[in-house]
């Protein structure tokens, strides 16, 4: 098979689409790791010898000593024992377990996609930077968990929500790329509804960093009423930080309402868009697009809301981040089939 024919692109795209798929499982377990208090659980990074785990009492009594000089440990969890922090353990190793697998299932077959030609040499630096950017994001997970290691038993809400995002922005230049396998089109045209549905995922994204601010303050545990927060609509206090900008990011009450407000924001827009959006004059598959990013909007805020009436289950609010990734995944799709129709 020659490079570039359809067979071999739908080949790449497939390998494309399956480290995306991983991507995902591994930001919902991120989720998860940080929504049970395991993110601090290592204490030293060593992206080689790590990968495997404590093996025998000796090594689980030495890696719980390390965990004991911790500030977490120190602060909030003196009344554990080896087993105890077995718990805690096993999230964080399968997280970074998942990282390294996620390197290994990109790196071997692009390895082998080159050697055989079905990826051109003239598109190894796009690949290349993919793997330069899921290496980068593993530097930036370490960097983020390091806050969390010093005096405050937490994580820095900057350094999660640029690892957070990152993960995003790593998952969507992948995606982009395999549709563009998937779906090539020669003679390119943009539709006029490009634009919106590109702003419609700018707003997406936006939210979704705001959310990540929520997860590193733990927002959702405070105001736990909706649509009121408690007895108010603007929480009081809300610009109680000085300067005032610190407020969107450091202010617990800002920052949920920020979320809320975008939130709904973005859906009322997307409901808006579906209405207005001219299905008939599009392929099905971007007719279909259109249809799933309204059904999982509806579905995003009935989670988003459970989570935050519920004062965030783990499972709830779990599947809110998951759920956000399918929204901007559909938004991106959308736009993808809009820029190449």
């Amino acid at each position: 098979m020659s490079a570039n024919s359809p067979s071999v692109d739908r080949r790449v795209a497939k390998w494309l689409l399956i480290c995306c798929a991983l991507v995902f499982v591994m930001v919902v377990l991120g989720g998860v790791t940080r929504l049970t208090g395991s993110g601090l659980s290592m204490v030293n990074w060593r992206p080689v010898t790590g990968i495997l785990p404590p093996l025998g009492d000796a090594a689980w009594t030495e890696a719980f000593a390390m965990y004991q000089t911790s500030p977490e440990f120190q602060k909030v969890n003196s009344q554990m024992n080896v087993q105890d922090f077995k718990g805690i353990f096993w999230l964080e190793y399968l997280h970074r377990l998942l990282g390294r697998t996620i390197g290994i299932v990109f790196f071997v077959p692009f390895l082998v996609f080159a050697w055989k030609g079905y990826i051109r040499r003239n598109e190894w630096p796009k690949y290349t930077a993919m793997f330069v950017l899921g290496g980068m994001q593993g530097v930036l997970g370490w960097y983020m968990v390091k806050s969390g290691l010093v005096d405050n038993p937490h994580v820095s809400q900057y350094r999660l929500t640029a690892h957070l995002l990152a993960a995003f922005a790593i998952y969507a230049y992948m995606f982009w790329v395999a549709l563009s396998l998937l779906y090539p089109s020669e003679n390119t045209s943009v539709h006029p509804w490009y634009k919106k549905t590109l702003g419609l995922l700018g707003l997406i994204s936006v939210t979704v960093v705001s959310g990540g601010f929520v997860a590193g303050l733990k927002a959702g545990k405070v105001y736990n009423t909706f649509p009121m927060m408690g007895e108010y609509w603007i929480p009081p206090g809300s610009f109680a930080l000085e300067p005032w900008w610190r407020n969107f990011f450091d202010n617990i009450a800002t920052v949920q309402f920020d979320h809320r407000v975008l939130a709904l924001t973005t859906f009322s827009l997307i409901v808006a868009y579906w209405f207005k959006f001219p299905k008939a004059e599009l392929p099905m598959r971007i007719r279909k697009g259109v249809n799933a990013l309204l059904h999982t909007a509806i579905l995003q805020v009935v989670l988003g809301i459970s989570t935050l009436l519920l004062v965030v289950p783990i499972p709830l609010a779990a599947a809110h981040q998951g759920v956000a990734m399918v929204l901007f995944t559909v938004a991106l799709f959308v736009c993808h089939g809009l820029r190449r129709t």
